[in-house]
This record gives C-alpha cells, sequence and structure tokens, in this order.
C-alpha cells in the first residue's frame, strides 16, 4: 500500500469528494469536475466520502435494498419505479421457489419456469420477466446481483477515471445510499481495491472506518498527521421494526426515503472507541505516546453541527427549517465561528440520537477538524466544541443539490509544521468550467425540489422565489382587477 507523506516543502493536499451519488453511466459533467479539481489542485489524497453510488437509481431497481437485510428488490421505492418507466427501464418481478417447484424437471411443460437448483433442499430464486421479448429469458437472483457488481464497477471506473489517470491515491468511505444498490459495504470496499490507488485496506476495523497516517517529509518515518475515515452508519432502526414501519413507507415513500422513521444512523460503539483507540497506536509508533495531529471525514454529520448555526424567527430570508429533532426552529449560519465564504442551503439531517463522537474526539485528542457529506447543498465551515466542523456539496450532477455553479470539491492543504492551521476553499464548477452545466433544466428541478411541508417553507423563504411568487401573484391580482372593470 502507498505510503503518504508531506511533501519535500511541507504540504499535503486532499481533495474531498462527497455525494456523487449516480448509476452506472456517471454523468459527463461529474467526471469533467472531477478531473478539473484534480488539475488545479494537484492533489497528494483524494477521499470520498460516501453516497458515490446512487442506490436507488432505476439502473439497481432489481435489486434495490430499502434497508440492510431486507430482500433485494422486494420494496422499491415509487419515485424509483417511476424514474424506471420514464427511461425505459423494465423491472423483473421475483418469487420464491419452493420444494414442489425446485421438484419440478425443466423438460418445456411449463415454459414460464426454469429450474435453478438440482435438489430440494436448495432454496432459490426466480424471476419472471416483465417484457416478452423472447431474448430476456428468466433470470436467478444470483445473476441479477452479478449485473449489479458489473454496474457498480462501471459507476467506480467512471468517478474514479481522472483520479487514476492523475495517479492519485485515494480513500472512501460509505454513506446511506451506497448499500441500497444491494451490494453492501463490504463488498464493495472488495471492488474499490480492484482499482489501482486504492488506499482501503482489507483488514479496517469496518467498511469505511481506517486511518491514513501521513509521515513526515524527512522519510524518518514519523507520523505527522492522519486522516481518519469514519462509516458513519446509514439509517437507524433494526430490520423487523422497519418491517412494521413499511406501511408508511409505502404511503409516502419519497418523504420517509430522505429520512425514514426512525432517522439517519450513526457510527458504531466500535468506531467510536476506536477513534481514541488509534490515536494511542499512532503514538506508540512515533514512539512518544502523543496523540497526531488528524482530521476526520465521514458522510453522515452528528447533531453538533447545528451548533454552527444560530436560531432566527420563521420569516428570516434565506433561513432553513431543522429537521426531525430540530424541526419547528428556523436556522442561519453563526459568521461569528463560520468562515467566510460558508453556504448553508438546506437543513443538517444529522441523527436523531447522539452518540457522543465530537466528545470522544476531544477526549482522544489531535483530532482539530471533522467535514461531512450527505447534505448536498451545505458547504459550511464553522468553529464548535473545540472543533472545526465542515461540509462538502455534491460534486455529482445525477442528484439534487445547489445551482450548477455551487457543486463542487473542497481542497485542504496542510502543512506539516502544523497541520491544524489548514487552509481549506471550495473549486467549484463556476470557478472551473462556467456558470452552467450541459442540462440546466435538472439541475434547476434538483435546486428546487420540493419534497414536503419543510422544503417548501425553505423555498419560500428564498428572496428570489418570493419575488417570483409575489409578481405572479400580483399580474394575477391585476388582470383579475381589469375583467371586473371592463365588466362594468
Amino acid at each position: 500500500m502507498t505510503n503518504l507523506r508531506f511533501r519535500e516543502d511541507g504540504s499535503f493536499r486532499v481533495l474531498q469528494m462527497a455525494d456523487i451519488q449516480d448509476g452506472p453511466n456517471v454523468l459527463p459533467d461529474t467526471i469533467r469536475l472531477i478531473r478539473e479539481a484534480i488539475r488545479k489542485a494537484d492533489p497528494d489524497l483524494v477521499v470520498f466520502t460516501g453516497d458515490q453510488i446512487r442506490g436507488y437509481d432505476p439502473a439497481y431497481i432489481d435489486t434495490f435494498l430499502r434497508r440492510r437485510g431486507e430482500e433485494p428488490g422486494a420494496r422499491v421505492r415509487a419515485v424509483t419505479e417511476v424514474e424506471a418507466k420514464l427511461r425505459g427501464i423494465k423491472r423483473r418481478a421475483r418469487n420464491r421457489v419452493n420444494n414442489r417447484l425446485l421438484a419440478m424437471k425443466s423438460d418445456g411443460s411449463n415454459p414460464d419456469v426454469q429450474q435453478t437448483a438440482s435438489t430440494a433442499s436448495t432454496t432459490s430464486t426466480l424471476v419472471y420477466s416483465t417484457t416478452s421479448d423472447p431474448q430476456d429469458v428468466p433470470t436467478t437472483l444470483d445473476e441479477l446481483m452479478d449485473e449489479t457488481r458489473d454496474k457498480v464497477r462501471r459507476t467506480f471506473a467512471g468517478f474514479l477515471g481522472p483520479v487514476i489517470e492523475a495517479e492519485v491515491p485515494f480513500a472512501a468511505t460509505y454513506g446511506n445510499h451506497d448499500f441500497q444498490c444491494g451490494i453492501l459495504a463490504d463488498e464493495q470496499d472488495g471492488i474499490y481495491r480492484e482499482f489501482p490507488g486504492c488506499l482501503n485496506p482489507v483488514d479496517s476495523l469496518e467498511p469505511g472506518t481506517f486511518a491514513l497516517p501521513i509521515e513526515a517529509s524527512d522519510g524518518s518515518g514519523r507520523v505527522a498527521m492522519s486522516v481518519m475515515m469514519v462509516n458513519s452508519g446509514d439509517y437507524a432502526g433494526k430490520p423487523e421494526e422497519n418491517d412494521a414501519q413499511y406501511p408508511a413507507y409505502v404511503v409516502n415513500p419519497r418523504g420517509l426515503d430522505l429520512a425514514d422513521s426512525d432517522g439517519y444512523g450513526t457510527p458504531s460503539p466500535e468506531a467510536i472507541d476506536w477513534l481514541g483507540a488509534v490515536q494511542s497506536e499512532l503514538g506508540e509508533r512515533n514512539g512518544d505516546g502523543k496523540p497526531v495531529p488528524a482530521i476526520a471525514f465521514q458522510h453522515i454529520p452528528p447533531q453538533e453541527f447545528y451548533d454552527c448555526l444560530k436560531e432566527v424567527p420563521a420569516w428570516t430570508p434565506n433561513a432553513v427549517e431543522g429537521a426531525r429533532t430540530h424541526a419547528g426552529h428556523c436556522y442561519v449560519l453563526n459568521h461569528e465561528i463560520c468562515r467566510p465564504g460558508s453556504r448553508l442551503g438546506e437543513a443538517i439531517g444529522c441523527a436523531d440520537e447522539n452518540v457522543g463522537e465530537v466528545d470522544a474526539l476531544r477526549e482522544a485528542g489531535g483530532y482539530f477538524a471533522l467535514f461531512c457529506g450527505h447534505d448536498h447543498k451545505n458547504a459550511f465551515v464553522g468553529h464548535a466544541h473545540g472543533i472545526d466542523l465542515g461540509y462538502a456539496p455534491t460534486c455529482g450532477f445525477e442528484c439534487y443539490g445547489p445551482k450548477s455553479r455551487y457543486r463542487g470539491i473542497r481542497l485542504f492543504e496542510f502543512h506539516e509544521s502544523n497541520p491544524a492551521g489548514y487552509v481549506t476553499r471550495m473549486l467549484t464548477w463556476g470557478d472551473l468550467v462556467g456558470r452552467y452545466s450541459s442540462n440546466e433544466v435538472r439541475v434547476w428541478f434538483e435546486d428546487y425540489c420540493v419534497t414536503g411541508a419543510i422544503s417548501m417553507r425553505n423555498e419560500l423563504r428564498r428572496p428570489q422565489v418570493f419575488a417570483v411568487l409575489a409578481g405572479a401573484m400580483s399580474l394575477g391580482f391585476m388582470a383579475v382587477i381589469r375583467s371586473l372593470v371592463k365588466k362594468r
């Protein structure tokens, strides 16, 4: 595995890419943004902070997992079904094979059934095609999973292309949508390692949780700093609890998909303990027992990110309404603790439970920053609880997010003499490419996407939206007045 090291001038550059969230055919604009950011930054490391895979993409409709532990493809989101129809993707329905079917001979007596096991003791799955195309023969679940693995490889190859071309090492953790394609994080970890430059270790605590020590520039092997990748979980709740909530999900699949009835997940207890243990290990490696300067990257932010905001009245322009445990309260950035250039575009999508991660970072020592993705429109950096808390927005163009010019990749510049004194800035599409993407209609809908009452109210707080609606209502009112005057 590649040893990371500060350059001779004492510098080290990292690019954080968040929420690519694309299917097998990664959009050219996303690939272009990644390529231009690498060309501009000349990074020493690229970190992907989760939701690289758009697990709910129609391409994965036959193996989609709403939650881990479910039957692949059994519970597909209504919006995915609609999108699949619009894109001409046909879903193949599945039925469990019982012992009677397994005992049947595949002798042509039932042309709709293909035997997939030679013994009745084997559990298998048959798939019945929804199309009359004779080339679309019945398919087993195992074959569908193999197809999904190939699609995941295609997705990885798409967004990793510019990284591999530039010969930059990379590391990846996971979000709440990656696994939904049907391939879980442990297997995705192995697929990542098929690509040159991958630093995800085979022996990590869990997929997506590991340390990347950065050695001093003098070649002594001393760890001068470390990048910590943390798997922040996906969704809260146990499989049996999610089963009980499924009827509500059917009624409102779009709303519940964003933060299901139990909310988002958190780092595992083992990962929280690891944050301190790994610092002890690095201190022993250096021979002084001291924690090393470290920055952590993960997908879902902890609740402390709300402490970078300040509560304001509901009518405040550009305020956003909090989510779940913070619902009913409106917030704007607290510019006293947030860096210039920070942007707040949506509520912080944290878990309902605070598992003490920020406290663990402080107690371990050495940690100076925690950066996340997950909330595609947020790009702020604040300082709270003695640590920097920050975001990178989405760098993809296949998912919701801000205007094209604000989508981007976060650059970090560290210096060996003082890693905590790092400099960070956004490398945006607007800066690197231009104001508009190749599909501004799609981006417009993604920017103004309304999924419920909260997002509707947030949109109405945007001055430009309010002005347009007010203007439209004024014109409508004037038209009514004119029509009444003419009738007199």
